[in-house]
């Protein structure tokens, strides 16, 4: 093991702390829910910086670090929609959109070959909001200071992020691949 390692490992911190997070949000341990998460966030930002900062970047961390965001925000996702505190329509939104980024990355590399799939900006924007909702929805529950109105403005901003980027992946891989099939193989 090196120095390139370490974003790595953080990000394999990171899918540790999904099943704590979601046991404490289950069991109602709000706090000790939202600390686990708001570490996982810093996790994520600081094995981001590190990656980049010090061109410790790899396949295998493009790899961990987005699957890291995914298994804690759709297992948060999925926890506080159980308990009925985010909307099922919006969790289904979230994994509808996942759903068709993974399926349209499986078919793209068994037609045409092997991608690096880079997240677009609206992707990006897209996480950071699914963060601050998650992240509101819990705080919700510990404090009255968060105003349940915030925590509805920021479901539909998070639901309008989901489509964007959904549709941007779309579109994207969907020119991709139109122009992998027009060109003739050599």
């Amino acid at each position: 093991m090196n120095k390139k390692d370490i974003p790595n490992l953080i990000s394999i911190g990171r899918i540790a702390l999904v099943v704590p997070v979601v046991y404490f949000l289950l069991t109602q341990h709000y706090d000790k829910a939202l600390w686990l998460f708001v570490i996982a966030g810093i996790s994520d930002a600081l094995d981001g910086f590190i990656a980049k900062h010090y061109h410790y970047e790899s396949r295998l961390g493009s790899i961990l670090d987005p699957l890291a965001d995914k298994l804690l925000l759709v297992s948060s996702f999925a926890s506080l929609t159980y308990l009925g505190l985010i909307p099922y329509w919006l969790l289904w939104l979230v994994l509808a959109r996942d759903l068709v980024i993974i399926l349209g990355g499986v078919s793209y590399h068994y037609c045409y070959g092997r991608f690096t799939l880079v997240p677009v900006w609206s992707s990006k924007i897209n996480t950071v909001l699914q963060v601050l909702y998650v992240f509101l929805v819990i705080s919700a529950q510990l404090v009255t200071i968060v105003s349940m109105e915030w925590v509805h403005y920021t479901a539909y901003m998070v639901m309008l992020s989901v489509m964007v980027s959904g549709v941007e992946y779309v579109i994207i891989w969907g020119k991709k691949a139109w122009q992998q099939h027009k060109t003739p193989p050599i």
